[in-house]
């Protein structure tokens, strides 16, 4: 009887398993059709080029050139996250030696832009509930920017701002038809919330010296992306100033792809998720049914 009780709390526990992956999948389904879709580069016949943008300032003769150690970087179910090398090269570079700090690099790398909610938590009545919320849209999933030193020191406020730098400047776009009409003041409340915590869960990060040159015109910095960043394509912006004077920029693109068995589930369960509830349902009555067959078995012994 200890046995067959057992078995049917196995079978129970497995089939409730299933229909709460079930009713996951419809969730996040439902949430990734909310979501604004991922820019995707479009297929030309100059191929990587499309994935490089160069800008030179008028009046200066250097420009700069950059790169990624990978353009594509594969995601598994394994994948606790990656560095990247960024490496570039300044060229017409007058400066007399690495340590000179003749010129000033900011590199910014920016995510898949989504949208995000963020909520106000207020005392009512002795109870902590979510009293209002803001919601912004074409938020990166991930900021980073590396620099030789402060960007406080290489450029204006103003310059950032401008340009959408730093995280006092990351563009943040306040979704139309917000659930309840929000202050001037409310809204930067609510901005500063999404940089909070985005700092907190290591997607936006700054590092005022990861920056270095390694020779008269070689430049290189690394930089970290955690296991839970979004996949998808990131943009990586190269800035080269001299005494706070913007010379030139360079972009280039690297892409996360979800790979091998990861990347057929996420489809299954995006695209078809109905399906995947109805497979993962079906997968864990199959389990409550072997582990029944085998405590029977072992019961009879």
């Amino acid at each position: 009887m200890v046995e067959r009780e057992r078995t049917r709390a196995t079978i129970s526990l497995v089939a409730v398993l299933g229909l709460g992956l079930l009713l996951l999948s419809n969730s996040e389904s439902e949430a990734q059709r909310r979501k604004p879709p991922p820019p995707v580069a479009k297929e030309t016949a100059r191929g990587v080029g499309e994935d490089i943008k160069r800008k030179q300032e008028p009046g200066a003769s250097e420009a700069v050139q950059a790169d990624v150690s990978a353009r594509n970087v594969a995601v598994t179910s394994s994948f606790n996250g990656t560095e990247i090398v960024i490496f570039g090269a300044v060229d017409n570079s007058q400066q007399p030696s690495a340590e000179s700090g003749f010129y000033d690099v900011v590199i910014v790398v920016e995510g898949v832009p989504g949208r995000v909610t963020t909520r106000r938590k207020s005392n009512v009545a002795g109870l902590w509930l979510n009293t209002s919320s803001a919601t912004f849209d074409a938020v990166p999933s991930y900021y980073a920017i590396a620099s030789t030193r402060p960007i406080e020191e290489i450029a204006t406020d103003e310059f950032w701002s401008t340009h959408g730098i730093g995280f006092q400047h990351v563009r943040l776009t306040p979704a139309f038809g917000q659930a309840q009409a929000l202050s001037t003041e409310d809204l930067k409340q609510f901005r500063q919330a999404v940089i909070r915590l985005k700092q907190k869960e290591g997607l936006y990060v700054q590092d005022q010296y990861a920056v270095a040159f390694i020779g008269r015109s070689l430049f290189r910095a690394t930089i970290e992306l955690p296991a839970n960043v979004t996949v998808g394509p990131f943009t990586t912006r190269v800035l080269l100033f001299r005494d706070e004077k913007l010379l030139s920029q360079y972009s280039v693109r690297l892409t996360l792809e979800r790979e091998g068995l990861e990347r057929h589930l996420h489809a299954i369960a995006f695209g078809y998720p109905t399906l995947y509830g109805i497979g993962t349902v079906a997968l864990a009555v199959a389990a409550g049914l072997i582990a029944s067959a085998v405590f029977r078995k072992n019961g009879a012994h």
